[in-house]
């Protein structure tokens, strides 16, 4: 046992020996801060700014990770639970692939374009497809964007890399309930590895949209209404019009509704999707500027709101009912209005154009039902045709050049149909797309993966 005498001496000593060598840390500290500082060149004053933006910038692409999760949950819980592992396995395919095809190519394509309209595919231009070692030019600098791009590559990346997946993750819940996995699997590849980044590059990767009136009209989506969202909703369209419809949905009675089997499922992804948002509009400040970081959470939850809101009186009044699905998707459809100009409105007009989203998002969905176009989660509707709209409204409330805005959405709409169209099309010629109809009866939970989500019943 020690002695409070001997406890005592142990401690004296303790302290000298720190107060002996602090100074000499703390000389060797500042030496190796101001080494650091001097690397930073001309932005040395900035240094402090460059690492809050960069850490600003990794946690916000976590939050976009998160976003995964709330998609697989939404989509799971918006259809029958014979069906929900199936929808959860192609969610974890989707992030997982999706990463590794951007790091193999998708990021040398995305960034930058190569030519005016046809990318940099597989990275040619810079002599090879994959990532490489991003932190060759400098990983603790401003060598890579300067205080404008205020992030490392390998953060430049990974946030980006966390929103390449999405397009696919949007089609998953347009098809679901009815497609083959291998198939889906397949055609999510492709998708996620060559169109989402061939479009992109059109707009971030300084591509013709970014160039429209030599750069003094350059087409404006801030984070991504139509170059993430637009794109993932044409596709998802495309995709089911070759597909079909869920068997029984709809008869020569009229529309047989499909319940979801747990709404409480649907809004935890919903909710989950409303927090990832801040990262997905926040991370693309490219920066941790408190100015317009500021202003993005804020038009980025007045626009949610104003959804949410807009979309249960328009459920109420139309369906004579406060329909909970209508205003899960109102809030969504919210988000989706203000993505494309986030940084670029002020508050009240990103309410204007987060309610007008939550309206279109119900009449959207009616139609696609009454025209037989079966979405089971309203995927086409809430990023498809109200992707449109945020892109629009940024010219009406936020100076962006309209002629500009309407070739951009055509653009990159036309080629995400098109493309999604002939990629499906010619998997349905090899492989088939959809499952049997006694395999849809069953449930998908079985017949593709040998287990159901909830046990037996």
């Amino acid at each position: 046992m020690i002695s409070r005498f001997n406890l005592t001496k142990w401690m004296l000593v303790l302290a000298l020996g720190v107060m002996t060598l602090a100074p000499v840390m703390a000389d060797d500290y500042k030496a190796g801060y101001e080494e650091l500082i001097e690397s930073q060149g001309e932005y040395a004053y900035a240094f402090d700014f460059f690492t809050v933006s960069m850490l600003w910038t990794v946690i916000a692409a976590a939050m976009v990770f998160i976003m995964h999760l709330g998609f697989a949950t939404l989509e799971a819980g918006l259809t029958q639970k014979k069906n929900t592992v199936n929808i959860l396995f192609k969610n974890v395919w989707i992030i997982s692939i999706g990463l590794l095809t951007y790091a193999a190519f998708g990021f040398n394509t995305h960034y930058p374009c190569g030519d005016w309209i046809i990318p940099n595919i597989f990275g040619i231009a810079g002599g090879q497809p994959w990532i490489g070692d991003l932190n060759a030019g400098g990983g603790d600098n401003f060598g890579y964007g300067g205080v404008g791009l205020c992030m490392t590559a390998y953060g430049d990346f990974i946030f980006q890399a966390m929103f390449a997946a999405t397009a696919a993750t949007i089609v998953s819940g347009a098809v679901a309930e009815r497609i083959k996995l291998g198939s889906f699997m397949l055609f999510s590849l492709i998708l996620v590895a060559f169109g989402y980044t061939i479009a992109g590059s059109w707009h971030w990767g300084e591509g013709f949209l970014n160039q429209l009136g030599g750069g003094e009209a350059a087409f404006y989506d801030f984070a991504g209404s139509t170059v993430v969202h637009g794109f993932g909703g044409a596709a998802a369209l495309a995709c089911v019009i070759l597909l079909g419809a869920r068997k029984g949905k709809y008869t020569k009675d009229g529309i047989r509704p499909i319940l979801p089997h747990s709404l409480p499922l649907a809004a935890v992804g919903v909710f989950l999707l409303f927090f990832g948002w801040f990262g997905f509009n926040g991370g693309s400040v490219l920066s941790a500027a408190p100015g317009p970081l500021g202003l993005v959470f804020t038009t980025t939850a007045l626009a949610a709101a104003a959804g949410g809101v807009t979309s249960i009186f328009t459920s109420m009044i139309v369906l004579r009912k406060p329909d909970l699905s209508m205003a899960l998707n109102g809030l969504l459809a919210g988000l989706v209005s203000i993505t494309a100009g986030a940084d670029a409105v002020g508050v009240w007009s990103a309410v204007i154009m987060g309610g007008i989203g939550g309206i279109l998002v119900v009449f959207s969905i009616l139609f696609f039902d009454k025209i037989k176009i079966d979405d089971p989660v309203g995927a086409i509707s809430v990023h498809g045709v109200v992707g449109i709209w945020g892109t629009i409204a940024v010219a009406i409330f936020g100076g962006a050049n309209f002629v500009s805005q309407v070739i951009g959405v055509v653009a990159v709409y036309a080629f995400a149909f098109i493309f999604s169209f002939i990629v499906f099309f010619i998997i349905k010629l090899i492989m088939g797309v959809r499952v049997s109809e006694e395999e849809e009866v069953e449930g998908l939970d079985v017949a593709e993966h040998g287990v159901p989500a909830y046990g037996l019943d």
